[in-house]
């Protein structure tokens, strides 16, 4: 197994503007390249009740020109400087990244600051940006499984923090290109945002450019989201087919909390390779599904482990109960030997992820959102080594798994365990 001691020491920088925008920087001499995560605090909880989806058409509003350049230059200004980006929309924030050859990242940087600052938001294009989201949200309606999770969590959290980010087709087509602006006026702010960058950078290059570029951006104070219970509904949604997709929640401790990783440990050994209990006890031995997952799933205050089954028809009831067992079975505790299979992948990870620019950006970037602060590979190599099958157990005498929440879509309801 990996030790610790193969994650490289590393430092990060860490510089706060006066309007409140967190740049985080951690260099990496090695590197060729840079990478930057920038994350803003316009999520799909704060789109009005009836826009949803709001925020998603503003995230594709804002790359169609900003500063001086058009649609058009932008792209091909980005492109010149080899920028591979992305952009997407949570439930907090909406985030942007990039990475480039490190000579560029300065460059990529000013022109994001056109973005996020200055975007044009061209009304003549309101048109195809509304049918860039209405392709997203079709997508779903065409992906029973992931149509099936957005239900599950929108049962499973208050509103609005179970929302799809890509929202409704009747949320998007009401939106106006005065409510597009408003939200970006709003929501597109310096307090609560942050940079994270990773890579190949001279930190001290790299404060004058953010200072030069974000430092005269204003602040605007944020409306907190009036949160109400999750909606009652029926578990199961009719889907003509034989096949049925399961879905399973239950609460758990969300990112912030120093039991978090005990938490993910727990659910690493439930779903995380093919020694992992759901993949032996539901597929292998039973043969019961093609697929069967879990996952822990945070956000700032709150969190759910979310797992999913797709199956056929006639074996759904017992998939169900295969896997609902499995998850009681989990308070019994875990095993050493499992503990130990789950650490090798995450020092993989851990190696994996030290080699990548692009995942570090967005790792700094997460942690500082979560936690005020942000963990070193070694001091996260440190606290996997010191993880325990005893600590995983006391975590799981304290939460074990329970209030669980059910979704079914397939051509007929299954029965719910009670």
């Amino acid at each position: 197994m990996t030790s610790s001691s193969q994650v490289q020491r590393r430092t990060v920088e860490t510089h706060q503007l006066a309007n409140g925008l967190m740049l985080l920087a951690e260099p990496v001499a090695t590197a060729e390249s840079a990478a930057f995560t920038l994350m803003v605090p316009s999520g799909c909880s704060t789109d009005p009740a009836d826009r949803l989806g709001l925020s998603s058409l503003l995230c594709d509003m804002v790359i169609r020109g900003a500063g001086e350049r058009d649609s058009r230059a932008l792209i091909n200004d980005l492109e010149i400087l080899g920028v591979e980006r992305g952009e997407s929309v949570g439930i907090s924030q909406t985030s942007f990244s990039g990475a480039t050859l490190a000579d560029n990242l300065l460059d990529a940087l000013a022109i994001y600051g056109d973005i996020v600052q200055r975007p044009q938001l061209p009304e003549d294009q309101l048109d195809a940006a509304r049918m860039v989201c209405y392709q997203e949200i079709r997508g779903v309606e065409d992906e029973p499984s992931q149509k099936l999770m957005d239900d599950l969590r929108r049962r499973t959290y208050p509103d609005p923090w179970g929302r799809a980010s890509h929202g409704t087709e009747a949320g998007v087509e009401a939106s106006t290109a005065a409510e597009v602006k408003r939200h970006w006026q709003t929501n597109y702010r310096p307090n609560g945002a942050i940079l994270g960058v990773a890579g190949k950078i001279d930190w001290d290059q790299l404060v004058e450019l953010v200072e030069s570029q974000f430092g005269a951006w204003k602040r605007v104070e944020p409306v907190a989201p009036k949160e109400t219970p999750p909606a009652e509904s029926s578990p199961h949604i009719d889907f003509d087919g034989n096949q049925c997709h399961i879905g399973i929640a239950f609460p758990s401790v969300p990112y912030s909390d120093p039991l978090y990783l005990q938490a993910w440990a727990a659910v690493g050994v439930l779903s995380g390779g093919m020694s992992s209990r759901l993949f032996t006890e539901v597929r292998e031995k039973r043969g019961l599904c093609y697929s069967v997952s879990a996952s822990l799933q945070t956000q700032l205050t709150r969190a759910r482990v979310m797992c999913y089954a797709g199956t056929t028809s006639e074996r759904a009831q017992e998939t169900l109960d295969v896997t609902y067992a499995e998850l009681i079975r989990l308070r019994e505790g875990v095993l050493q030997s499992e503990l130990q299979r789950l650490k090798a992948r995450i020092k993989s990870g851990l190696i994996m992820q030290q080699e990548s620019t692009s995942a570090r950006s967005g790792s700094i970037a997460r942690d500082w959102y979560h936690l005020n602060r942000v963990r070193s590979l070694e001091e996260l190599g440190a606290q996997v080594d010191a993880l325990s099958a005893h600590s995983i157990n006391e975590y799981l005498d304290e939460h074990p798994p329970s209030d669980f929440t059910f979704a079914t879509l397939g051509p007929q309801p299954l029965k719910i365990p009670v």
